[in-house]
């Protein structure tokens, strides 16, 4: 059986990680500046890590939530003192899809309207609900396209009070960071103004984190930067290290209803493991703020480069280790020499951007590698 193909691949084959290093399996030694998409936070294989789900998986892997499992409470106790969100309640799933998914219907449940704003160049996922919102028609099918999204360009504030004013708007759904789109910051007027619209008319405010939050940009969520606090809250990648885990933090105006909602993995002993252990170890290492002060390092010395070599480089953007190297073409060519010459990985957001997300365990001294091997490339 052939796999359906669906990815272009680079010819590597990644065996085995420790920290902010992963290795190949002829020996050779990489620098990972993208986490597997953002979705390795505490880094690869972390002792602590790797230790809390071996014993959980030596002792009870899985059951179903027809039964109390104390880890889901557990996990909810410390994500709500970690992020400070303890007033919120958790929905535990499996994926930052099926996540917006559950917002999205959520948030339609609690109003009884059918219309969503999202913004342009938004990515939210592949499935039904989290496709329809993301703006990219070449991924959306014709079963999903059901004309309930009207798309908006981020930061245009007159175009979201428009529509939100004609009172038919059951959500609207915004990242943190736009990481597909990107990385595009939105102002924090933005944010703001639009927390007190989507207030106002009694519209759902979803901050779609899934890639933006869990510590990468600095603050446990990058809208706090904002000083907002959304309805909805969604998480997913880091928030499991590597497991596949994926969370919907929701306001306390919303009452659960049973039936509504449900999962049959999501929340699992094995997967509660993991992310307890996620949320430990950014405790004990202080990783939000490693993000924060190594990002803000990052981006300064990559803004630096790009004064000087500002016919290739149009701009530097983002927030902690949430970083988009926009260049003037493509940089596709770029990106293989920086994996097979320089041993780095690196993401890309449409074919200009040069996307880092590395493990927030990222060194100043790592860093460092990065931009003296960047630079002998440009």
């Amino acid at each position: 059986m052939k796999l359906f193909d669906v990815y272009p691949l680079f010819d590597v084959n990644i065996v085995k990680g420790k920290g902010c290093h992963v290795w190949d399996d002829q020996g050779n030694e990489y620098l990972d500046l993208y986490g597997g998409h953002a979705v390795i936070s505490i880094g690869h294989a972390h002792p602590h890590y790797v230790k809390a789900i071996s014993e959980q998986v030596g002792t009870l892997g899985f059951y179903s939530n027809s039964v109390i499992n104390k880890l889901q409470q557990e996990l909810a106790d410390r994500l709500g003192e970690l992020s400070g969100y303890d007033d919120y309640q958790l929905f535990l799933i499996n994926s930052g899809a099926e996540a917006n998914e559950n917002a999205l219907k959520l948030a339609s449940f609690y109003n009884g309207r059918k219309r969503v704003l999202s913004v342009c160049k938004a990515f939210h996922g592949r499935t039904s609900l989290a496709v329809e919102v993301t703006n990219n028609p070449s991924i959306v099918a014709p079963i999903n396209d059901n004309g309930h999204v009207t798309f908006i360009p981020m930061n245009d504030i007159d175009a979201f009070k428009s529509e939100l004013m004609k009172g038919d708007v059951c959500a609207v759904i915004v990242e943190g960071i736009q990481g597909v789109g990107g990385i595009q910051v939105p102002d924090k007027q933005f944010l703001q103004t639009l927390s007190k619209l989507c207030s106002d008319t009694d519209t759902v405010l979803i901050l779609d984190e899934i890639q933006s939050g869990y510590g990468r940009s600095g603050k446990f969520f990058a809208h706090q930067y904002a000083g907002i606090r959304p309805d909805i809250i969604t998480v997913a990648k880091g928030i499991g290290n590597g497991f596949p885990m994926g969370a919907v933090l929701i306001s306390p105006k919303f009452w659960p209803t049973y039936g509504q909602l449900g999962t049959t993995f999501g929340g699992n002993h094995l997967a509660c493991a993991a992310a307890i252990a996620v949320l430990e170890v950014m405790k004990e290492e202080h990783l939000v703020e490693n993000a924060r002060e190594v990002g803000s390092f990052l981006i300064d010395k990559l803004q630096t480069l790009q004064q000087q070599y500002s016919e290739k480089i149009k701009e530097v953007r983002g927030c902690g280790l949430m970083i988009g190297i926009e260049f003037k073409e493509p940089i596709k060519e770029l990106r293989k020499k920086l994996l097979f010459e320089k041993h780095i990985f690196t993401g890309v957001s449409g074919s200009n951007v040069i996307r880092l997300l590395p493990p927030l365990c990222l060194s100043e001294d790592e860093a460092n590698c990065f931009l003296t091997e960047f630079k002998s490339l440009l």
